[in-house]
């Protein structure tokens, strides 16, 4: 039986910066076989140098990615996807600027051959304090970044050095249950939107971050309890951004404080990673130890 196939939902209200993140992430697969799920392609402006080949309803993108348009029915366009020879690695929604991703990604779950891997909302750094005051917007932004499991606050450049910190303090006070990445230009480390590549962690992605993230290994024995073990790391403030790796029998992912334990065997070890100096290493160590 093949494993389930994860799926991310990407949100955020209008000029965002979604578009910019989904072609990111194409460029920077470094060998995953992306699916990105749009409701119409002239909604998300694939760049035209990733584009191999295109036929009606599917986008064929360098490296073994496509992009596909599921128009109103989305679970035929997933059921379409796991039939793909060979099939994706992991699946990425693009939702659209008016729509609440958390119910998309609760929608999907149900689905047989699928796994929830998180909830991805583009925030306007810049705007967004205004956006939320805003009374004709503003209940729908909050709800989108609400249901976040990571906020990517893009746009930071646009943003007063001396006003970064009281952001960021904002955002972390009103959303307290989301991992909060602060970038620019839509370049968030792939690793961490989409989970980690490596089974030892070597983070490649990591470095398009601008140092901005580190992470570490957690060697755990074969017999832990694996889903105490994900809950903790997912609920007990350590920093944790994602983390996923194996212990014995079993795949952990973590995502903000979204976790997940599955069976499956790879090289033994658990990567976590989190914003720099933020990650509390003393103290997930001695989950473990």
């Amino acid at each position: 039986m093949s494993a389930a196939l994860p799926v991310t939902v990407i949100g955020g209200y209008l000029g965002a910066g979604k578009t910019t993140l989904v072609n990111h992430l194409l460029r920077h697969a470094e060998g995953r076989r992306l699916a990105v799920l749009v409701n119409e392609f002239g909604e998300l402006p694939i760049d035209a140098d990733l584009i191999e080949a295109e036929g009606d309803d599917l986008i064929s993108i360098s490296g073994g990615c496509v992009c596909c348009s599921f128009g109103s029915d989305l679970t035929a366009a997933l059921l379409r996807l796991a039939a793909l020879e060979p099939r994706p690695d992991h699946v990425v929604i693009e939702a659209s600027g008016v729509a609440i991703p958390g119910a998309i990604l609760s929608s999907v779950s149900l689905l047989e051959g699928y796994r929830a891997d998180g909830v991805v909302i583009l925030a306007d750094a810049a705007g967004l304090r205004r956006s939320i005051d805003d009374p004709y917007v503003g209940d729908t932004v909050r709800a989108q970044v609400t249901g976040a499991d990571i906020i990517v606050l893009n746009k930071m450049d646009l943003v007063a050095e001396a006003s970064r910190g009281v952001l960021l303090d904002w955002v972390a006070g009103e959303w307290p249950g989301a991992a909060v990445l602060p970038v620019t230009g839509g370049a968030a480390p792939v690793d961490l939107v989409l989970g980690i590549g490596g089974t030892q962690g070597s983070g490649s992605a990591l470095g398009h971050a601008d140092g901005l993230f580190e992470s570490m290994v957690l060697k755990v024995p074969g017999d832990f309890d694996a889903a105490a073990l994900a809950e903790a790391i997912a609920t007990g403030g350590y920093g944790v951004v994602r983390a996923k790796g194996w212990v014995g029998s079993w795949l952990i992912h973590v995502v903000g404080q979204r976790w997940a334990v599955t069976p499956g065997q790879g090289a033994p070890g658990l990567v976590c990673i989190g914003l720099k100096g933020q990650l509390r290493r003393d103290g997930l160590a001695t989950l473990v130890g």
